[in-house]
């Protein structure tokens, strides 16, 4: 795995965390505590979606699933 790609996954396993401790929080939140652009933000939140660990309830605000996750 090269280091952008592993970078990656380190910046969205962050997120979902932030997500899972905060509850719910907004695009703009995520983009603000992680020094990200909004563009970044909504791919890993897509990412996130694809794999059923975060849903949008309502337009721009995020929050994750019951899907049990083993975090290492």
């Amino acid at each position: 795995m090269n280091r952008s790609t592993s970078r990656m996954l380190v910046r969205v396993k962050a997120v979902y965390l932030y997500i899972k401790e905060k509850g719910t929080v907004s695009t703009t939140e995520v983009a603000e505590e992680f020094g990200i652009t909004d563009r970044t933000v909504q791919r890993d939140l897509n990412v996130l979606e694809h794999n059923g660990l975060v849903e949008s309830p309502n337009r721009g605000q995020w929050t994750t699933t019951g899907k049990k996750v083993k975090i290492s």
